[in-house]
């Protein structure tokens, strides 16, 4: 078989992504070195410190441009408060011991909902990626239920588990679902048959064929979906928390809209985008440690 005597296949097959598919197709030999298996950093962006530092240049830029067009007086301090104003007002919900419970309340759903949503998506992905029958059963409905925006489920959502986390959860959950869902059902449809052959060679079937060679075949574009369902239940939390919230960085979003607190309301998105890229940057750690023990 193609798969076991020559286990870095050529044309449309794919390299052997995991430790244990290079097992199962009888690898014994590195991979030849080269760029493009080993791409090696050179030059000033290899140093991680430089790499941070030009990381900080765009958002420095846009606090200078925000701070020079509220000094310039080209917004009133109602169309876009001052950095110095947004700042206030994150010591003084501080002062009050609001902004922790808001950050707190907020992440908590979003982690929850997105647990609970990326585990359904691999589950079905996985289900989808490798039975045909599946495939044509659910993926019309599947596909269908994507295109739902996400605040035309609230009302069914109140009516059905009511004003409680319950609901919150659900749509943080749904918002996060369709992209795992997506990336994996794709990524287990488009592994290499020759790898799966010669790992059914070596006895390998059903689900130990599957977490021992095509799910670890397809790490990357795992945890490409868990990136993009983290985001996406970043996204959707804003949204839950329009079903009668009292606590959260979309109800202090909403909140400040109301009562005319700009300087609040900025608040919210900035604690929203940074909170954000920190559950992504550390997800980011995970894929490596992942991608590290796979690959």
């Amino acid at each position: 078989m193609t798969g076991i005597d020559n286990p870095y296949l050529t044309g449309n097959s794919a390299v052997p992504t995991s430790r244990a598919g290079r097992a199962a197709a009888g690898a014994t030999a590195a991979p030849p070195a080269g760029p493009e298996h080993n791409p090696a950093p050179s030059g000033p962006l290899s140093r991680r410190w430089i790499r941070l530092a030009l990381g900080l240049v765009v958002p420095a830029a846009l606090l200078a441009a925000w701070q020079l067009s509220t000094a310039a007086g080209i917004f009133t301090a109602v169309q876009l408060p001052s950095p110095a104003a947004v700042y206030t007002a994150a010591i003084d919900l501080i002062d009050r011991g609001q902004l922790g419970l808001h950050v707190a309340i907020s992440t908590q759903r979003v982690l929850i909902g997105f647990a609970i949503g990326a585990l359904l998506g691999l589950v079905l992905g996985a289900l989808l990626g490798l039975s045909r029958l599946a495939e044509i059963l659910l993926s019309p409905v599947i596909g269908a239920l994507r295109a739902v925006p996400s605040l035309a489920w609230v009302p069914l959502l109140i009516l059905w588990l009511k004003i409680g986390e319950d609901s919150k959860i659900t749509l943080i959950a749904i918002g996060a679902f369709f992209p795992v869902f997506t990336t994996v059902s794709l990524a287990l449809r488009h592994v290499d048959r020759n790898l799966v052959e010669a790992a059914r060679a070596f006895g390998l079937n059903g689900l130990k064929l599957l977490t021992t060679v095509q799910l670890p075949a397809v790490v990357p574009s795992v945890f490409s979906g868990l990136r993009l369902a983290l985001a996406q239940a970043w996204l959707f939390l804003v949204a839950a928390e329009l079903i009668a919230s009292s606590m959260g960085l979309g109800f202090l979003l909403i909140d400040s809209q109301n009562n005319g607190r700009t300087d609040r309301l900025l608040l919210a998105i900035v604690l929203l985008a940074v909170i954000g890229k920190i559950t992504d940057a550390l997800l980011g750690l995970a894929e490596k440690s992942a991608v590290k023990k796979w690959a």
